[in-house]
């Protein structure tokens, strides 16, 4: 079987972010299944407009194209003020039919909640998408900018769980979209 290609986005752009750090250790964890090929794509990497809406540039395309392309995907989103960065929600709007029939889930970071309640908001954006989000989250505590290693057994269960949800509701969308495509 082919395997799903997942798309892990690195939601948060400011400088010093705990994002890429969380990040690289989740794609570590998803990179050991033979059943995912896993592919980054980190917010940092694309010079977007600074207003919204804008004209498609090649940066919008080469985006939306990444996007189009995954079959799944892992946000790793900070929680700022008991939401996402802005950055997240214009990468997120500058694809659209891109995300539809596929499934989203959510790798959050902060020091109290974990970014809970970023991943709250995030569920609803991209249900408006048409996109599945799947329950389980992983949410990591961070101890000076790094995943505390108190937990670190149960965030490696915790990443296992939601690579078993994204595989699956991958493979039955594919499927389904092979099937029937899907209309909005």
């Amino acid at each position: 079987m082919t395997p799903l290609r997942l798309a892990v986005i690195i939601g948060s752009t400011r400088e010093g972010r705990a994002g890429e750090k969380v990040a690289r250790w989740f794609v570590e964890q998803a990179t050991r299944r033979d059943d995912l090929a896993v592919t980054v794509l980190d917010l940092a990497d694309y010079d977007f407009p600074a207003s919204y809406p804008a004209e498609p540039t090649e940066t919008i395309r080469s985006f939306a194209r990444e996007v189009g392309r995954a079959e799944a995907y892992a946000v790793v989103t900070p929680e700022y003020n008991h939401s996402f960065p802005a950055s997240l929600k214009q990468a997120i709007d500058y694809a659209y039919d891109e995300w539809q029939a596929k499934p989203v889930g959510f790798v959050a970071y902060g020091c109290r909640s974990t970014g809970l309640h970023a991943v709250d908001q995030l569920r609803t954006v991209f249900t408006a998408l048409h996109a599945t989000t799947v329950r389980d989250v992983v949410g990591v505590d961070l101890l000076d900018g790094e995943p505390s290693p108190r937990h670190a057994d149960q965030l490696c269960q915790d990443a296992r769980v939601l690579l078993d949800q994204l595989a699956w509701w991958g493979l039955a969308l594919r499927d389904a979209r092979a099937a029937r495509p899907y209309v909005s």
